[in-house]
Protein backbone atom coordinates (compact mmCIF):
# COMPACT_ATOMS: atom_id res chain seq x y z
CA UNK A 1 0.00 0.00 0.00
CA UNK A 2 1.36 3.47 -0.80
CA UNK A 3 1.41 6.18 1.92
CA UNK A 4 -1.47 8.41 1.47
CA UNK A 5 -1.04 11.65 1.00
CA UNK A 6 -2.57 14.84 2.92
CA UNK A 7 -2.86 18.36 1.75
CA UNK A 8 -3.60 21.11 4.40
CA UNK A 9 -5.05 23.91 1.61
CA UNK A 10 -5.98 27.62 2.49
CA UNK A 11 -5.91 30.90 0.28
CA UNK A 12 -2.68 32.53 2.33
CA UNK A 13 -0.83 29.39 3.40
CA UNK A 14 0.39 31.44 6.76
CA UNK A 15 -1.83 30.53 9.46
CA UNK A 16 -4.72 27.26 9.60
CA UNK A 17 -2.79 25.22 7.06
CA UNK A 18 0.91 26.08 8.36
CA UNK A 19 -0.83 24.81 11.80
CA UNK A 20 -1.97 21.84 10.43
CA UNK A 21 0.73 21.09 8.59
CA UNK A 22 3.03 21.22 11.94
CA UNK A 23 0.64 19.05 13.65
CA UNK A 24 0.45 16.53 11.11
CA UNK A 25 3.83 16.03 10.91
CA UNK A 26 4.06 15.76 14.75
CA UNK A 27 1.34 12.96 14.37
CA UNK A 28 3.32 11.47 11.08
CA UNK A 29 6.44 11.07 13.67
CA UNK A 30 4.74 10.32 17.17
CA UNK A 31 2.42 7.22 15.25
CA UNK A 32 5.37 6.14 13.28
CA UNK A 33 3.08 6.50 10.07
CA UNK A 34 4.10 6.32 6.33
CA UNK A 35 1.64 9.70 5.25
CA UNK A 36 2.87 12.29 3.17
CA UNK A 37 1.78 15.54 4.15
CA UNK A 38 1.44 18.48 1.32
CA UNK A 39 0.41 22.24 2.53
CA UNK A 40 -0.36 25.25 -0.13
CA UNK A 41 -2.22 28.35 -0.72
CA UNK A 42 -3.80 29.39 -4.13
CA UNK A 43 -2.43 33.22 -3.00
CA UNK A 44 0.34 32.51 -0.59
CA UNK A 45 0.75 35.52 1.90
CA UNK A 46 5.00 36.52 1.53
CA UNK A 47 5.39 35.30 5.43
CA UNK A 48 3.34 33.08 8.01
CA UNK A 49 1.30 35.38 10.00
CA UNK A 50 3.34 36.28 13.41
CA UNK A 51 0.21 35.83 15.78
CA UNK A 52 0.22 32.32 14.15
CA UNK A 53 4.48 32.22 14.71
CA UNK A 54 3.97 33.16 18.21
CA UNK A 55 0.99 30.78 19.01
CA UNK A 56 2.43 27.65 17.95
CA UNK A 57 5.54 28.89 19.29
CA UNK A 58 3.64 28.11 22.82
CA UNK A 59 3.02 24.73 21.89
CA UNK A 60 7.07 24.05 20.89
CA UNK A 61 6.78 24.59 17.29
CA UNK A 62 8.83 26.40 15.25
CA UNK A 63 7.03 27.84 11.90
CA UNK A 64 9.15 31.31 11.53
CA UNK A 65 11.25 29.68 8.93
CA UNK A 66 8.18 28.29 6.97
CA UNK A 67 7.48 30.01 3.97
CA UNK A 68 4.07 30.03 2.44
CA UNK A 69 3.82 28.77 -0.65
CA UNK A 70 1.57 27.96 -3.58
CA UNK A 71 -0.27 24.76 -4.31
CA UNK A 72 -0.32 23.11 -7.57
CA UNK A 73 -3.11 21.10 -9.30
CA UNK A 74 -0.87 18.24 -9.34
CA UNK A 75 -0.52 18.16 -5.51
CA UNK A 76 -3.73 18.48 -5.10
CA UNK A 77 -5.28 15.99 -7.66
CA UNK A 78 -2.44 13.56 -6.41
CA UNK A 79 -3.79 14.14 -2.93
CA UNK A 80 -5.66 10.92 -1.40
CA UNK A 81 -6.92 13.83 0.95
CA UNK A 82 -7.43 17.39 0.77
CA UNK A 83 -8.72 19.47 3.51
CA UNK A 84 -9.41 23.27 3.36
CA UNK A 85 -8.89 25.40 6.38
CA UNK A 86 -12.39 27.31 6.13
CA UNK A 87 -12.50 28.15 2.48
CA UNK A 88 -14.46 26.69 0.08
CA UNK A 89 -13.42 23.79 -2.19
CA UNK A 90 -14.20 25.60 -5.40
CA UNK A 91 -12.14 28.93 -4.02
CA UNK A 92 -9.16 26.83 -3.55
CA UNK A 93 -9.21 24.54 -6.80
CA UNK A 94 -11.77 24.93 -9.54
CA UNK A 95 -10.84 21.79 -10.87
CA UNK A 96 -10.53 18.47 -10.50
CA UNK A 97 -9.90 16.81 -6.90
CA UNK A 98 -7.59 13.68 -6.77
CA UNK A 99 -9.04 12.57 -3.55
CA UNK A 100 -11.65 13.02 -0.67
CA UNK A 101 -12.16 16.57 -0.09
CA UNK A 102 -13.19 17.93 3.74
CA UNK A 103 -13.42 21.49 4.59
CA UNK A 104 -12.55 22.47 8.63
CA UNK A 105 -14.17 25.67 8.21
CA UNK A 106 -12.32 27.41 10.70
CA UNK A 107 -12.17 31.02 11.38
CA UNK A 108 -8.98 32.88 10.11
CA UNK A 109 -6.24 33.90 12.67
CA UNK A 110 -4.85 36.46 10.61
CA UNK A 111 -5.23 39.69 12.86
CA UNK A 112 -7.08 37.77 15.64
CA UNK A 113 -5.81 38.15 19.54
CA UNK A 114 -3.55 35.73 21.12
CA UNK A 115 -6.43 34.19 22.55
CA UNK A 116 -8.84 33.48 20.22
CA UNK A 117 -5.90 32.40 17.40
CA UNK A 118 -4.67 29.95 20.49
CA UNK A 119 -8.31 28.90 20.74
CA UNK A 120 -7.85 28.20 16.81
CA UNK A 121 -4.39 26.52 16.89
CA UNK A 122 -6.04 24.20 19.89
CA UNK A 123 -9.46 23.32 17.33
CA UNK A 124 -6.58 22.50 14.42
CA UNK A 125 -4.72 20.03 16.54
CA UNK A 126 -7.88 18.19 17.95
CA UNK A 127 -9.32 17.95 14.05
CA UNK A 128 -5.75 16.51 12.66
CA UNK A 129 -5.26 14.13 15.77
CA UNK A 130 -9.03 12.84 15.22
CA UNK A 131 -8.11 12.78 11.20
CA UNK A 132 -5.11 10.51 12.12
CA UNK A 133 -6.98 8.29 14.28
CA UNK A 134 -8.90 7.61 11.24
CA UNK A 135 -5.25 7.21 8.75
CA UNK A 136 -4.18 5.27 11.29
CA UNK A 137 -7.31 2.60 11.66
CA UNK A 138 -6.66 2.18 7.82
CA UNK A 139 -3.21 1.17 7.70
Amino acid sequence: MTAPTVAFVCVQNAGRSQMATAFAEQETADRDLDVNVVTGGTRPADHVHENVVETMYDVGFDLSDRTPREVTFEEISGSDYVITMGCSAEDVCPAGWGGENRDWGLDDPHGQDAETTAEIRDEIQRRVAAFFDELEAEQ
